[in-house]
């Protein structure tokens, strides 16, 4: 399949939830467009085409399309010099704009307190409302003459010239006076809003001093190519990743990982951009470009995760888009119906009990809110060191069933040590390692890592003839003319070579040479101290079943779960059989819950994105499990999981508060208007004091992670004399 070509606009200025959802909706539906996802949050629109050209000759019509909704908007094509998170806000209400609105709220105060003929008090009040009201009344106008109707400008405009048609002059414009006041305090929220969520992740480093000859010069980061110098002086950000020439210090670690622990690093480390230098002079080798660094990874993941919409999102945008409609014509059949069946029923009565309805049924508390709530969710979660790609995931971890962890590097700490070394007839320990340490001479694995450490020697590599790995059983060398063969009981079984049993626990390693069974080597892995917090937290929140599944031999990985408190163990697992068993626990769920699994990210690509929810540990810098995974954990920490779904009950306790809020005061608002006992400024509080009240409840979820600071550090906390994070 072709690659699709990628844009991003920044849609500066943009402050309508409701016209967001209609500019994405009609830039969806140009020719040659294949996905729009419009992130009001960010003012971020991302568009996808099949092919450059048509991308380019849609960029004219997608600028028309805003212009059209919001005409103040400031549409930019987003590069590389381009960073939404670091553009200003605009200024809210200019000062022209400042003057009118006074004189227009100073008339309305003379109206209410003078006594003033009918024409003379309709001049005053007409001329208020024209200064207060007149943008939304030329957008109404705009609107309608291209056939756009039912948006909160149309709704306030009929509202208002209804109430001076029926003689209510103060009511429309008290009405629009205190709209396009609420408008102004929803603008404010909302900026506020977008403020936290980027503070939340104000991680990009700003500049890089690069390395010349003996100077430094200050350049931007996307100037630093690969293979070149730069100096972090302390106290400034790293601002790409790469590895440690000169130099060494203490590096805060917190922006991309939640530790409070600053980490040693020096000569030879490895370092991430995004990390603070606290103290040392380092001088850096720059490993990755600044577009594949962590930082840039994270800040693209975080800022774009709610292009996967949850739900509830889902749910509401297409509530709104019916919703609104129906109310008119209610309102419509309000103003007309009664009047002409009930006796006595005056028409300018229920012609003001339907513009009560016409202003109350703007939705926008909800279409504002919901995302608003989702996004410093996902934001507030980032702090922690958890990476969740999108409000679908984040909305899904309320829900869960079942949790399944892969051992090595998850569950236990990855870091293997040789704990016995089992020759047979007299075969001396150093001649069976040195075999080993031959064989696991090109291997990462970490059992291969603590064989080759053990044996402590340099190896003439000259010496291997020929080099082959055999997935899920071990490795074949051809060695001076010498058949070796170190792997698992698989290995040797598939060989035809008899082997002893062990009696040690732990990772064995078995050693063949010419097919002859020489021994074994038995290498150990620590139970992270994280771990037995982990499953005792899931429990505590209603996951019905914590399972594990491993490539281990049974005794290793029984003593494991048995450690743990595990409710079943499978072992020895091919990749490929882990994806069938992870679907055989999914068919057996007795619950609609969701079935997750955590791995390191990077064997377990497969069964990360087989399972409902992908979670890769400890995906620090670790470009396989950012790609595999739906939810990237930063550090190595499992209780971080339960972490997460705190965080996700949390958002989704404030989201649904504003769903109730919102639908709730607009029933009983509509209820009493319909019964000619509420009035327009029971109506006007009913639509934009309702969503300023939902915006600014939705600011709470932005302190996700000082509210759920206690669980996230506790474990770090308990398990800090056996682990240094």
């Amino acid at each position: 399949m072709k690659d699709l070509i990628k844009k991003e606009f920044i849609l500066e200025g943009l402050d309508c939830a409701n016209c967001a959802l209609k500019i994405e909706n009609e830039v969806k539906a140009l020719n040659g467009i294949n996905s729009v996802h419009l992130n009001f949050c960010n003012k971020k629109m991302t568009v996808e085409a099949a092919s450059k050209q048509e991308l380019v000759t849609a960029i004219a019509e997608i600028i028309k399309i805003v212009k059209r909704h919001e005409p103040h908007v400031e549409v930019i094509v987003e590069d590389k010099q381009t960073q939404v998170y670091d553009r200003q806000e605009d200024t809210l209400i200019k000062k022209h704009e400042m003057i009118r609105f006074g004189i227009g709220a100073a008339l309305f105060a003379a109206g209410i307190i003078f006594k003033f003929s009918l024409w003379l008090e309709f001049s005053i009040y007409f001329l208020s409302f024209i200064l207060i009201g007149g943008e939304v009344l030329l957008k109404s106008a705009k609107n309608i003459i291209k056939g756009q109707l039912f948006d909160e400008n149309f709704l306030m405009s009929v509202a208002t010239i209804g109430a001076f048609i029926i003689g209510e002059f103060p009511e429309g414009v008290a009405v629009m006076l205190f709209y396009q006041i609420g408008e102004l305090f929803q603008s404010i929220a909302v900026n506020r809003s977008r403020k936290s969520i980027k503070e939340l992740m104000n991680i990009r480093p700003d500049y890089a001093n690069l390395k010349t000859n003996n100077d430094t010069t200050k350049v931007s980061p996307e100037e630093v190519n690969v293979g070149d110098l730069i100096v972090v002086k302390p106290g400034e950000k790293i601002p790409l990743d790469g590895k440690i020439l000169e130099g060494e210090s203490l590096v805060d670690t917190s922006a991309l990982t939640g530790e409070a622990m600053p980490r040693h690093v020096e000569k030879g480390d490895e370092v991430l951009s995004g990390f603070v230098n606290k103290n040392g002079l380092l001088t850096i080798e720059v490993l990755k470009e600044f577009e594949e660094s962590t930082v840039s990874k994270i800040l693209d993941l975080v800022q774009n995760a709610s292009s996967k919409k949850a739900a509830t999102e889902n749910f509401i945008t297409k509530f709104a888009r019916y919703y609104t409609p129906a109310v008119v014509f209610v309102a419509l059949a309000l103003a007309l119906i009664p009047p002409l069946l009930i006796k006595d029923a005056v028409f300018t009565e229920w012609i003001y009990r339907a513009l009560v309805f016409l202003v109350v049924s703007c939705p926008c508390a909800l279409v504002v809110s919901i995302p608003l709530g989702f996004f410093g969710g996902i934001g507030g979660a980032s702090r922690g060191g958890i990476l969740i790609k999108g409000s679908n995931y984040l909305e899904a971890l309320n829900n869960i069933d079942t949790v399944v962890f892969d051992k090595t590097g998850t569950l236990t700490k990855g870091v293997f040590k040789v704990t016995a070394i089992k020759p047979i007839n007299g075969l001396a320990e150093n001649t069976l390692l040195e075999y080993a340490a031959y064989a696991e001479s090109y291997s990462n694995h970490p059992i291969a890592l603590s064989i080759l450490k053990a044996y402590g020697k340099e190896r003439d590599k000259s010496l291997i003839e020929s080099y082959e790995e055999i997935s899920g059983h071990g490795i074949k060398v051809r060695l001076s003319g010498k058949d070796v063969l170190a792997g698992n009981d698989k290995l040797m079984s598939s060989n035809q070579i008899a082997y002893s049993k062990p009696e040690d626990l732990g990772t064995v390693v078995h050693i063949a040479v010419d097919n002859k069974y020489l021994g074994y080597i038995a290498a150990s892995d620590e139970i992270k101290p994280d771990s037995e917090t982990a499953v005792m937290e899931l429990r505590s929140m209603g996951v019905r079943r914590i399972i594990m599944l491993t490539g281990d031999i049974k005794s290793t990985a029984e003593a494991v779960g048995n450690k743990l408190g595990l409710d079943k163990v499978y072992y020895e697992l091919l990749p490929h059989e882990k994806v069938e068993k992870l679907e055989a626990l999914e068919n057996s769920k007795q619950t609609k819950g969701k079935l997750v699994f955590a791995g390191d990210g990077i064997n377990d690509a497969p069964v990360l994105a087989r399972a409902d929810i992908g979670i890769a540990m400890g995906g620090l810098g670790s470009d396989a499990a950012i790609e595999a995974a739906d939810i990237v954990i930063m550090t190595d920490e499992p209780s971080k999981i339960a972490a997460a779904i705190r965080i996700a009950r949390y958002t989704k306790a404030i989201v649904w508060q504003n769903i109730i809020l919102a639908f709730s005061i607009k029933l009983i608002v509509l209820a009493l208007g319909a019964g000619g006992i509420a009035t327009m400024w029971e109506a006007v509080f009913a639509d934009v004091g309702v969503a300023l009240l939902a915006i600014l409840n939705s600011m709470r979820v932005l302190s996700v992670y000082k509210h759920n600071e206690k669980h996230i550090g506790k474990p770090n906390d308990r398990c800090m004399k056996g682990h240094n994070a």
